[in-house]
């Protein structure tokens, strides 16, 4: 059986993006399910291009037992047909995603990260770089509830 590929993005790959993909791969060791999905993080800016995630979100992130150690990569049209699921964190990750997609069948492959919410109401997950530590904590929380419905969702448990 031929993996589900799920790649999270946001702007620059060091804050939502990396955290929803540790998020995702705890969830998938702890269901046993590993060898089912494939999962990768990208940003739709290139700016943080082979840096760690920012220190502040590795630190929030460590408190609840994720390791944030991918570096940063910029998306790339190539993962249109790399990945099934490409789901972005807010309405400007959306739009860029959809400004690149070239074809309706790629189009599809793109998804809100908090349509998957299942006990937390957002229409996006809130970018923290700017904030203080209560947004990374509130990232954290939505990106748990979030990737929580997106492993039923994919998985069929729903």
């Amino acid at each position: 059986m031929t993996p589900v590929s799920i790649l999270f993005v946001c702007l620059g790959n060091i804050c939502r993006s990396p955290m929803a993909e540790a998020i995702f791969l705890k969830i998938l060791e702890r269901e046993h399910a590993s060898d089912r999905f494939s999962v990768d993080s990208a940003g739709l800016l290139g700016y943080h291009q082979g840096e760690l995630p920012d220190s502040r979100m590795r630190y929030h992130a460590g408190k609840r037992g994720y390791s944030l150690t991918q570096r940063s990569r910029p998306f790339s049209r190539a993962d249109f047909d790399r990945f099934d699921m490409i789901v972005g964190m807010d309405d400007q990750n959306i739009a860029g995603l959809k400004k690149q997609a070239m074809t309706l069948d790629e189009d599809a492959k793109i998804f809100r990260m908090t349509d998957f919410c299942q006990s937390l109401e957002a229409t996006h997950v809130p970018d923290p770089y700017y904030g203080g530590d209560q947004g990374f904590e509130n990232v954290i929380n939505l990106l748990e509830d979030a990737c929580e419905g997106l492993f039923k969702e994919v998985a069929g448990k729903k």
